[in-house]
């Protein structure tokens, strides 16, 4: 097999790799990573680790096996790559008024470590795909075809799950009894000043979280989950939140006989639909997921 043709191999898985990485890469509601040398950063890493990933494959065929140990050269970087963006992030947190909390920065950073690994996967069998097309009848067409089915499994997987998918999120009314807030019957905190708690009345809005099941009650009960939505809520739809004004901050409560959670936030646009949306596309964080029901006794205690 001539030069030309390990070329082609190479050229083909490379570009699969860093197509993929340009597409699970994209600004959304969470701003993050910031463009445009956010974008420069991780586009970079994404091209040196589609080439690591295509190069293995003409690295083993022309058995020059030092070159494949490569690849374990840079999963080594990925994982200092984790603890950079980590670090980024906890430096961000401190000017947040609404925190992402640590367990979403944690999230965010292995993703974006996750996201390497599978650019390297894409490239890689993108590359032996169009070595074997190249060794028969049906040409480097087939890199091309199995590149763009890698594009589309790295897009669902790279798909977690929301809120929405496992609980349920409706309207609920804000009062008060007394000088303590409540979103239907979960109190939440006291408000001292009576001005304040009009403006609440006035321009609050409180939805009430509802568990499809026992595993869903398990991850909301986590604070970790509960910052991510508190955050998300309050970054689709603003917050009337301050430094000196306390008593606007978003807040998540639970029932503790249900299990249900109430949340209440001051948000700069007035719109339940907006809310009850934003709540159902918060992602559910990989460290806040339990479940008791794989369990014998936790399906024991279901019953």
């Amino acid at each position: 097999m001539g030069l030309q043709d390990y070329l082609l191999v190479i050229i083909i898985g490379t570009l699969a790799g860093t197509l993929t990485r340009m597409v699970l890469l994209r600004i959304d509601y969470r701003q993050y990573p910031g463009y445009p040398h956010g974008y420069v950063v991780h586009l970079s890493l994404g091209f040196v680790a589609s080439a690591l990933g295509a190069v293995a494959v003409p690295a083993v065929l022309a058995k020059e096996y030092t070159a494949f140990t490569f690849l374990a050269l840079a999963a080594q970087q990925f994982s200092e790559i984790r603890n950079q963006e980590r670090r980024t992030l906890e430096s961000l947190e401190e000017t947040e008024l609404v925190k992402r909390g640590k367990d979403y920065i944690e999230g965010i950073a292995r993703t974006f470590e996750g996201r390497n690994y599978l650019v390297m996967a894409s490239a890689f069998i993108t590359a032996v795909a169009t070595q074997v097309g190249v060794n028969t009848f049906l040409g480097w067409p087939l890199g091309i075809l199995v590149g763009l089915l890698m594009l589309m499994l790295a897009r669902t997987f790279m798909t977690g799950k929301t809120i929405g998918d496992i609980c349920t999120v409706e309207p609920a009314e804000l009062r008060f009894e007394g000088a303590i807030l409540w979103v239907d019957d979960i109190p939440i905190f006291n408000v001292g000043l009576k001005e304040r708690r009009e403006e609440i009345l006035r321009d609050g809005l409180g939805v009430i979280i509802h568990p499809k099941d026992d595993n869903a009650r398990a991850t909301i009960h986590d604070m970790g989950q509960r910052n991510v939505i508190a955050h998300t809520v309050s970054v689709i739809l603003g917050s009337k939140k301050d430094i000196d004004i306390p008593d606007f901050t978003p807040m998540l409560r639970k029932d503790r006989r249900t299990g249900k959670i109430a949340l209440y936030t001051m948000p700069m646009e007035k719109d339940m639909d907006a809310l009850i949306e934003s709540v159902n596309r918060t992602p559910v964080l990989e460290t806040a997921v339990r479940k008791p029901l794989s369990a014998k006794a936790g399906r024991a205690a279901a019953d």
